[in-house]
């Protein structure tokens, strides 16, 4: 069982040295060549993947005894494998930066504009935070300037209710005492 194993390490290491060196040459060509070279090595990553299974299948059958080696060994050959599709995928952010700067037609110049540019729209949007800030206390004000209004016509409001009252009540005695002196002037 472990010369499958050693076979498929053997494997494993003349695809991850290939894959290696296709990386590596992936920021260095241009157009199709990039395009076919991309394709091809994540071909060989999957194959890659594979084989990285077919490993861990042959652990698993290796005897409990002589395992913990061979585990071992695999937790290395998939941290290099990691490493090896966080390279690709860097090598491809690169190429797709080329191929976007390729296409829209950028060079320096314009990233330099597009950087000015960038930052005339964030100093454009913190004016406009400041004066939207402005507003919003501005309005604060407001409202606590309607309220303090409404407290005070609230208690107008009152202070008119209780002197209507007591007109009402003046009114009354005064009815009361205009009948009083009416009929003491009639006897």
């Amino acid at each position: 069982m472990s010369s499958e194993f050693e076979s498929y390490e053997q494997d494993f290491a003349v695809l991850t040295a290939d894959i290696t060196g296709r990386i590596g040459k992936v920021p260095k060509l241009v157009g199709d060549e990039k395009k076919q070279m991309v394709a091809n090595v994540e071909k060989q990553l999957e194959e890659a993947r594979e084989l990285l299974e077919q490993m861990e299948l042959e652990v698993r059958e290796i005897p409990p005894q002589s395992r913990g080696m061979y585990s071992s060994r695999m937790r290395s050959y998939k941290q290099e494998m990691g490493k090896l599709e966080a390279d690709f995928k860097r090598s491809r952010i690169a190429y797709s930066d080329e191929v976007r700067n390729e296409l829209l037609g950028d060079d320096g110049n314009s990233s330099e504009n597009q950087r000015a540019h960038l930052l005339d729209n964030t100093e454009r949007l913190e004016r406009s935070s400041r004066r939207l800030e402005a507003g919003y206390q501005i309005a604060v004000e407001t409202e606590q300037i309607g309220q303090e209004m409404l407290e005070n016509l609230s208690h107008d409001r009152e202070k008119i209710q209780r002197a209507r009252e007591r007109l009402r009540e003046t009114d009354a005695n005064l009815g009361k005492s205009s009948r009083i002196l009416t009929g003491m002037l009639r006897r």
